[in-house]
């Protein structure tokens, strides 16, 4: 039991931490000159099979109709159970989040697409082909982002310093152009985890820890707890209501907090072992009974009905040949 309870411990930290595998250090530098460039056309194609080696994120774009897994290898899609991929523009996705427009993140470009690294703040609309530059483009990655599904509200962790952003937790509601410090009063967790925003009003926003959920309605500036001191790995707003993802006792659970009452109901999933916990959670904001989540070994599963049955679509990252 100790030895399991460690290595979950360790396995919880490095999502918490963002240990994903990426360095803040690396690639700091536009592309070189003597780097060929990558002519090839961008287009969506069908991707008959594929491994994922570290999944970035997931989400329901509101201008597309399909699932989007952001990865180290670019972005794929699954439409109408038939999976697609980009041909070009394979960035390595950090903090991805889908929104209405489409999605924003940061990340590491792919080599000889001629983008800074590191992306920065980036927005697409166009299913990745081309992007706005909403913020530190070229200086900034951020690991942990949020924001919100319609509007213009962005959260972030600044792990350093930076002239326009404070260590801590920050804020914009006009993508990217200002930024504030959120305060975090009567924030008692000892760790900093994934956020989440309201998908309509983005001074709403929340954050997993270690000892539970805290929610705030003021952009952060003041905190609560709204659960039991346990262990959230994952979380995502359903509305008003916030799906996440807790870890008790070595069992992996999936539940639903109400906002209108506080109440807190189990969602049953797929077994899974206790070191295969929950990292991504995304629910369809134009159909809120499709959810869908991601596990630390890059398990993808589907529900279509609320969470009442649930699909498998990978297994560790893969698609396989049909």
């Amino acid at each position: 039991m100790k030895i399991q309870k460690k290595v979950l411990q360790v396995i919880i930290t490095g999502i918490l931490l963002i240990l994903a595998g990426c360095s803040g250090n690396e690639q700091k530098n536009a592309v070189p000159k003597n780097e060929a460039v990558n002519k090839t056309k961008f287009e969506i194609v069908e991707a008959k099979s594929f491994k994922l080696e570290n999944i970035r994120g997931i989400g329901f774009p509101g201008n597309d109709n399909s699932l989007y897994i952001a990865s180290n290898d670019g972005l794929k899609m699954l439409k109408d159970s038939a999976w697609y991929k980009t041909t070009t523009n394979n960035h390595e996705y950090i903090g991805f989040q889908a929104i209405e427009k489409g999605f924003v993140s940061s990340g590491i470009p792919q080599k000889g697409t001629g983008l800074k690294d590191p992306l920065g703040l980036v927005q697409s609309s166009d299913k990745g082909k081309s992007f706005k530059k909403l913020a530190f483009y070229g200086d900034t990655d951020f690991y942990f982002m949020a924001a919100s599904f319609s509007g213009d509200a962005i959260y972030v962790i600044s792990e350093q310093p930076h002239d326009k952003l404070s260590q801590g937790v920050n804020y914009t509601k006009d993508n990217g152009r200002t930024w504030k410090k959120s305060a975090f009063q009567n924030f008692g967790a000892d760790s900093l985890g994934m956020m989440a925003v309201h998908p309509t009003n983005g001074n709403i926003m929340a954050m997993s820890t270690r000892s539970g959920i805290y929610y705030s309605t003021d952009n952060g500036n003041t905190m609560k707890r709204i659960t039991d001191p346990f262990m959230v790995t994952a979380l995502t707003f359903n509305g008003d209501s916030i799906l996440f993802s807790s870890v008790e006792k070595n069992s992996i659970f999936l539940k639903n907090w109400n906002a209108a009452t506080g109440g807190i109901t189990n969602i049953a999933i797929p077994f899974l072992d206790y070191d295969n916990p929950i990292t991504y959670l995304a629910v369809n904001q134009k159909n809120q009974n499709q959810i869908a989540f991601t596990t630390y070994r890059n398990d993808l599963y589907q529900s279509i009905d609320g969470g009442k049955t649930w699909n498998m679509l990978l297994k560790d990252g893969k698609k396989e040949l049909e």
